[in-house]
């Protein structure tokens, strides 16, 4: 149920200025612009957007180099260089081929994002971070006065180190170019694709809804519902109500939560919502806290009050803590049926084939999430999949 927190640990430490938030098969690839030369786990980048050139596209491999702890990013072939005061966004930024697909390749011991932008060349700021190292700004497409906001971009997550590849499309903080991504290794998976013209009806689903609206910045992307709150587009007390329901129903009711290793028994008393078994008590959360997955929802990885926080939190985003006492639901069917409910990720599992995506930072709660992982890697596909 951890997976993507705990292998994208290195990254979440290494990033400046971004919160932590977060293919299709091995994808069929022409061949043509391909080369094999790399240094570490092959990357295949194919661009089926059908509204931009190769030409128009760039991406960059950017992280933490796990054996240093400290930022680095990747060259084309997948050499993992560390990041310096002189290293300036060109250092980083890889066009895609001339033509047909793009070989490049992952390095070995490195959690990190590949992003991508269409038209313009992101910005990565060179900073010092708290320990006095260099480090990584990351675009911050939620945030209006970053250098990057008017780009079209977005990114996927990985840790590639001596146990695997581990990686997953994300949306916690926005959706803009829709991506997939593949794995081969001891088996062929993949995830992250959207239904036929999927991207236009995410769009379309959030516009419709009055308090969701606001988070779609044109055609560039959306943006997550707590982040919207955070530039004032999206209420703040958005969840109150549920919140305030689920906290008088457990007043009286028992709530069963089942990690996978024990079930745990819990009740709302004294205004916290304290379970069995050494779970620390939960306080009543916020909307922010609901969102983010985070505050009063917090979730240590600890093995004991950290799986009954995700678990918790994902059904408060999925509003079904209301309709059964026992979690967390595993029934896609009742999700995100409540009028309130987090209908950024709704629209988001609507509209993949495979009904994964990464909404909330919880979504991997049953299963759910647009992510996959392989203990014998051999190689890696992402696609930039059709915009229409």
């Amino acid at each position: 149920m951890a997976n993507r927190r705990t292998v994208l640990k290195g990254l979440a430490a290494g990033l400046v200025g971004a919160p932590f938030g977060a293919a299709l098969m091995a994808a069929q690839t022409s061949g043509k612009g391909a080369s094999a030369a790399t240094n570490g786990l092959p990357l295949t980048i194919v661009n089926n957007t059908g509204r931009y050139s190769n030409a128009q596209i760039s991406y960059a491999i950017v992280g933490t180099d796990l054996s240093t702890g400290k930022q680095a990013f990747a060259t084309a072939d997948g050499t993992l260089t560390p990041v310096s005061p002189s290293t300036g966004a060109s250092d980083m930024i890889i066009p895609l081929a001339g033509s047909g697909d793009t070989a490049s390749a992952i390095p070995a011991n490195m959690s990190g994002r590949i992003y991508f932008s269409v038209v313009d060349k992101l910005k990565f700021p060179v900073v010092t971070d708290g320990n006095g190292n260099a480090a990584l700004q990351y675009p911050a497409g939620w945030v209006p006065n970053d250098p990057s906001f008017p780009i079209v971009h977005d990114f996927v997550e990985f840790t590639h180190n001596s146990a695997g590849m581990f990686c997953n499309t994300t949306m916690v903080d926005m959706f803009s170019i829709p991506l997939a991504i593949g794995l081969a290794g001891s088996a062929s998976q993949n995830t992250g694709r959207l239904v036929p013209g999927g991207r236009e009806k995410i769009f379309s689903a959030i516009k419709a809804n009055p308090d969701f609206a606001p988070l779609v910045v044109e055609d560039t992307r959306v943006i997550a519902p707590g982040h919207g709150i955070d530039t004032g587009v999206f209420p703040a007390t958005y969840f109150d109500s549920a919140i305030n329901q689920v906290w008088d129903r457990y007043s009286s009711t028992a709530m069963t939560v089942n990690v996978g290793s024990a079930v745990r028994t819990g009740r709302v008393s004294g205004g916290l919502f304290s379970f069995d078994g050494g779970v620390a008590p939960f306080r009543k959360p916020s909307t922010a806290d609901v969102l983010y997955c985070n505050g009063a929802l917090a979730a240590p990885n600890d093995g004991v009050t950290g799986p009954v926080a995700a678990v918790l939190a994902a059904g408060f985003n999925r509003s079904v803590l209301l309709s059964s006492a026992n979690q967390p639901g595993a029934d896609p069917a009742t999700f995100y049926r409540d009028a309130v409910t987090n209908h950024y990720a709704k629209a988001l599992h609507d509209n993949t084939q495979d009904g994964k995506a990464y909404g909330f930072a919880f979504d991997d709660v049953a299963g759910f999430a647009s992510y996959i992982q392989d203990s014998a890697p051999r190689s890696i596909t992402v696609e930039l999949t059709p915009f229409y």
